[in-house]
């Protein structure tokens, strides 16, 4: 087994759209930095992902040097959208986002239209102005004052590439065959390890990535966008099917772990990957 390396960095504008795969990223306490700092949300504040909308799939937000993004998407014409700025004294909107109620700032109308048409429903897209003081990670798992971005719930997701391969053999022994192989991108990751055994960042509890470190707090359960063809936006069994029979912690089907940096720095494809603890 050759060291661990870095094979992938990927982080998504908008949360639940495509993602961007850049050689480097920085990285921030709350994540990647531009990873899920925009959101969309139903007019009663309830978030909206590829769980209720597979279509978000074939949408992406393209970076802009201003900070803002270039939304595309199939059928609609592109939309610039400026980093919010509202005026003094205007107030915040609140989402839900799973137990968390979010302050943030909305996008504007030409967003908001743009979206809704895109999706067929009411929409509105939303920024995190101030990812140091707007979402504390849930206390059980971070130290005080940890925060992270519009993500499901912690800074970093990690995946293997060697676990991929063993999820992929289970699933052409299975029931659907034919759904394999899957690609990474049905787990929308973070940071992409290779060299690896399978499964062995289930038991990693600290590790460095080129020159930042970062605790490993949580293994990731799996939903219905793993599902989710991200070139076609249509839905199957798998890897929800074999998870459930062969990779269980606990009462969650896990890929993936959950990572919080313990300081700042850039990661980059090709860094090494040490296993600390």
């Amino acid at each position: 087994m050759s060291n661990p390396v870095l094979n992938a960095v990927h982080f998504y504008p908008v949360k639940s759209m495509a993602g961007c795969a850049p050689g480097e990223a920085a990285v921030e306490p709350w994540g990647l930095a531009g990873d899920r700092r925009w959101m969309l949300a139903a007019p009663d504040g309830r978030f909206i992902t590829q769980r209720q909308q597979p279509t978000l799939a074939l949408a992406s937000a393209e970076p802009l040097p201003d900070g803002g993004i270039r939304l595309t998407a199939p059928g609609v014409a592109p939309l610039d959208v400026a980093v919010p700025a509202p005026a003094a004294g205007e107030p915040t909107t609140t989402v839900e986002l799973f137990h968390d109620k979010v302050e943030t700032i909305r996008a504007g109308a030409a967003a908001d239209a743009w979206l809704s048409a895109y999706l067929g429903t009411e929409a509105q897209l939303l920024y995190m102005d101030d990812p140091a003081r707007r979402r504390p990670i849930d206390p059980d798992y971070a130290d005080p004052g940890e925060t992270v971005s519009f993500a499901d719930g912690f800074p970093l997701l990690l995946t293997t590439t060697a676990s991929l391969r063993a999820l992929n053999s289970l699933i052409a022994e299975g029931d659907h065959p034919g759904e394999g192989p899957l690609p990474m991108d049905r787990f929308r990751p973070n940071v992409v390890v290779d060299g690896t055994e399978p499964w062995a960042e289930d038991h990693w509890r600290r590790v460095r990535i080129g020159e930042v470190t970062f605790r490993v707090v949580k293994p990731c359960g799996r939903c219905v966008i793993t599902t989710t063809d991200q070139h076609t936006a249509e839905r199957g069994k798998e890897p929800l099917r074999t998870l459930a029979r062969h990779h269980r912690i606990g009462k969650s089907l896990v890929f993936g772990q959950n990572l919080i940096p313990e300081h700042t720095g850039v990661v980059r494809v090709g860094d090494p990957v040490e296993i600390l603890d």
